[in-house]
């Protein structure tokens, strides 16, 4: 069982995330590297972290696999609070584009998540990466196949 189950039985899309960040915990991808939801809003949501050492790769900076997750999360969660109790989604593709390289000393980021468009099957949503000062990371579109629970 999954923590939106374990959580949300029964409840929208909007009100799981909630029920989410009011428990205190975070899905193990925020656990592992680090990050979690800060703001849920309708077609909208902030994922905040630092990233560190633990997300370096070896040439010595952040990898590129904490943005794209920190942008993957925040723009399928922006779409998750559009759902009805009865729908599921998941990424069909995700693209990001890199704009500048992170350390450990760029302190404090937050992926912004938002929806574009929300149809009965499909969902668009974009997103953006940024430290406190506004400076501006990566980017990233995705597309999401919206479905029924099972």
């Amino acid at each position: 069982m999954n923590l939106s189950e374990q959580l949300g039985a029964g409840l929208s899309g909007i009100e799981q995330l909630r029920a989410i960040m009011a428990s205190g915990r975070s899905a193990g991808i925020g656990t592992t590297m680090e990050f979690r939801l800060t703001v849920i809003e309708d077609g909208f949501v902030v994922f905040e972290g630092t990233p560190g050492l633990h997300v370096y790769n070896p040439i010595g900076m952040v990898h590129g696999g904490y943005a794209a997750t920190l942008l993957d999360s925040a723009c399928g969660c922006a779409v998750h609070t559009k759902l009805s109790a009865a729908q599921a989604y998941t990424t069909l593709e995700l693209k990001v584009s890199y704009l500048k390289a992170m350390t450990a000393n760029t302190g404090p980021v937050r992926a912004e998540g938002k929806v574009i468009q929300m149809g009965r099957r499909a969902a668009f949503s974009e997103g953006r990466l940024v430290d406190a000062a506004g400076t501006l990371y990566a980017t990233a579109t995705s597309s999401l196949l919206v479905m029924e629970r099972k």
